[in-house]
């Protein structure tokens, strides 16, 4: 009797007992499997989120080495118009010297023609005068 006793005390504790953990390893079991497909579904959402992220570096990438290869283009341009206008504007400023001076070398030129006719003029004059003074000393 004792043992049906128990069988029937057992019948009922451990089916309620038995069913809650049967309950409680069956519902780990699916909440376990719902816990992983949220986890899977969060590292995929994760990824997306991540996959992003990462286009959308990429893209700030791609927009940037565009921009510097595009300054790097419009500093070649810059520079070379620079480089031109200063070549010219060095050609033009060597040019205007070399005018200058070359004025001036004409401007001495005519001055030494000038002082050679002038000292001409003078040592003819001054032989000229002597001659008269030569002749009244004899």
């Amino acid at each position: 009797m004792e043992s049906a006793t128990n069988e029937a005390s057992r019948k009922r504790m451990k089916p309620d007992v038995g069913e809650k953990q049967e309950d409680h390893i069956s519902n780990g079991t699916i909440m376990e499997e719902i816990t992983e497909k949220e986890q899977s579904e969060a590292i995929i959402v994760g990824s997306e989120e991540m996959e992003f992220n990462i286009s959308h570096i990429l893209e700030k990438i791609k927009r940037f080495t565009q921009l510097v290869s595009e300054l790097l283009e419009s500093g070649k341009s810059m520079f070379k118009e620079l480089s031109n206008d200063f070549e010219e504007r060095l050609i033009m400023i060597h040019k205007e010297q070399m005018e200058k001076w070359q004025e001036e070398i004409k401007e001495l030129r005519l001055m030494d023609a000038s002082n050679e006719e002038a000292t001409a003029l003078l040592s003819n004059a001054r032989f000229y005068f002597r001659i008269p003074f030569l002749n009244l000393e004899r």
